[in-house]
């Protein structure tokens, strides 16, 4: 080899390791930058939980920076966390004047910048997260939701978790720089809430402590309407409002049976009206809130028409009271249709997992009435772009002043749904360029009917608020006429009657 040759291969392996050092020092060069820029702006508090990998991987981050503070949620939620840098732990150990154990209120955040603003009650831990078995330590009957989440209990207790989602959305109004749509926000001054919130686990004290004992008359959940009764009726912003402006979440249809006739000038959010009398509740005075769906969401669907093999499909309980007796009559005129699956089916036995896999396989889900004119089924549907198909004749829809039912559901009147051929004859009339229209509509809704935390804009917390603050000014004039004549002296007719005036002097 020349002496040139050689000079011209030991110039380029010094560039090639100039280049790879220029290379290694500018990657170094950028990472360092952003550290140093997210140091000097702040990181939130919050990490989107949504984003999170559903899998084991948060346990295993050993050399992370970020540590998982709580591991509580039940794992029907997925395998998430609420994750802190841990400098932010050290100085909240430090820090005597939080609100709430933890939850700071930012002095940047201005309630004028929010949808709604709300009161809510400093209700004993008993009433909410005491019932899942969470301990309070020191005086703040509330986690630090900064922190700490305390799980909820599976099944089917999870579709009747609103008041948990609700009550953990006004929480984290109040902590700095958490990711949150402006829709509503805590006030520590009931005189400028919009709106006044109770705070009671209904569902779920119903859930857990509705069973009776031989020798025991009352419940633990009867008990414990009893004392809310007790407690709500001799606050002064019940005095002041006759309960008119509270806000009470009693979503399963036996969660508040004891105190609802005592509570009733409030607005009740609610599944459906079915077990209410209509002077109790009404569409114009309460809210509708869609059930949780425990299907988890079809992410990714690229199914279509012509692969999803099953044409309708339903399981569940067949003999249902009250309204349930549609169920029966379609049973047996719809379980020897080859493209058609009507069974009875549970949550036990991996029920879920079978329904799952049946709705995700098919064109159209029956949601039928049954003991009440709602289910979760519903909403399981939605969340697998499985068409519903609703026969239900007294049901009530979540967000329906927003959202057009029609374009994503067929509806099929009861006393049709029941003659001999109509429903399956109908569903076939269905064509693929229909169902596909209706397919792609779900898909675009579904986000209404996810509840998330932290919540997310356009999610069911952020859609259930929107729907509250519809009512408010409904709420607002009926107390002003009601404060009318408040400051008048008594009538001058009153008082005459009261010294014997002849009754025809009138």
């Amino acid at each position: 080899m020349t002496m040139v040759e050689r000079n011209l291969n030991s110039s380029k392996i010094v560039s090639k390791k100039s280049l790879f050092f220029l290379m290694t020092m500018t990657s170094i060069m950028f990472l360092m930058s952003w550290f140093f820029v997210l140091r000097s702006t702040g990181r939130p508090n919050f990490i989107d939980l949504n984003l999170l990998p559903n899998s084991k991987l948060l346990s295993t981050l050993e050399d992370s920076k970020f540590q998982t503070k709580s591991q509580n949620i039940e794992s029907s939620f997925g395998n998430r966390a609420i994750l802190v840098d841990t400098e932010d732990v050290e100085e909240e150990s430090e820090t005597k004047n939080d609100i709430n154990d933890g939850v700071k209120c930012s002095s940047n955040i201005r309630n004028d910048d929010f949808l709604l603003k709300v009161f809510m009650y400093d209700l004993p831990s008993e009433f909410h997260f005491g019932l899942l078995d969470w301990k309070q330590s020191g005086e703040s009957v509330w986690p630090n939701v900064r922190t700490t989440i305390p799980g909820y209990p599976g099944g089917l207790n999870l579709q009747h978790s609103i008041e948990f989602w609700l009550t953990l959305d006004i929480l984290a109004s109040q902590v700095t720089n958490a990711p949150k749509a402006k829709t509503v926000i805590r006030v520590q001054n009931s005189s400028e809430a919009d709106i006044i919130f109770v705070p009671f686990f209904s569902s779920l004290s119903y859930n857990r402590n509705s069973k009776s004992s031989p020798n025991v008359k009352k419940t633990k959940n009867m008990i414990l309407q009893e004392k809310l009764v007790k407690y709500l009726t001799s606050q002064e912003e019940w005095k002041k409002s006759g309960g008119k402006d509270h806000l009470i979440i009693a979503h399963h249809p036996n969660s508040m049976l004891d105190a609802r006739m005592k509570l009733w000038p409030a607005t009740f959010i609610l599944s459906d009206f079915g077990r209410y009398p209509s002077s109790v509740v009404n569409v114009e005075k309460d809210v509708i809130a869609p059930y949780k769906h425990l299907i988890s969401s079809y992410v990714n669907d690229n199914s279509n028409f012509d692969s999803r093999p099953t044409l309708l499909y339903f399981q569940g309980a067949i003999y249902r009271k009250d309204g349930g007796y549609v169920r029966q009559e379609l049973y047996y005129s719809l379980k020897d249709e080859k493209d058609v699956h009507f069974s009875f089916g549970s949550i036990k036995n991996d029920g879920i997992k079978k329904a799952t896999e049946g709705m995700r396989s098919s064109k159209f889900c029956l949601n039928i009435a049954g003991d009440t004119p709602s289910s979760n089924r519903l909403f399981d549907a939605i969340a697998s772009h499985c068409v519903p198909v609703i026969i239900s004749d007294e049901i009530e829809l979540p967000f329906e002043d927003v959202l057009d039912y029609s374009e994503f559901c067929v509806f099929v009147q009861s006393i049709d749904a029941i003659k001999e051929n109509y429903l399956i004859n109908f569903i076939r009339s269905i064509g693929k360029e229909e169902w596909t229209k209706m397919w792609n509509k779900l898909k675009e809704v579904e986000h209404f009917f996810e509840y998330n935390f932290p919540s997310k804009e356009g999610d069911a917390v952020q859609m259930i608020w929107q729907a509250v603050s519809h009512k408010v000014s409904a709420v607002k004039l009926k107390l002003n006429r009601s404060r009318r004549f408040s400051r008048s002296p008594p009538s001058i007719e009153k008082g005459l009657k009261s010294i014997n005036v002849p009754k025809n002097f009138w």
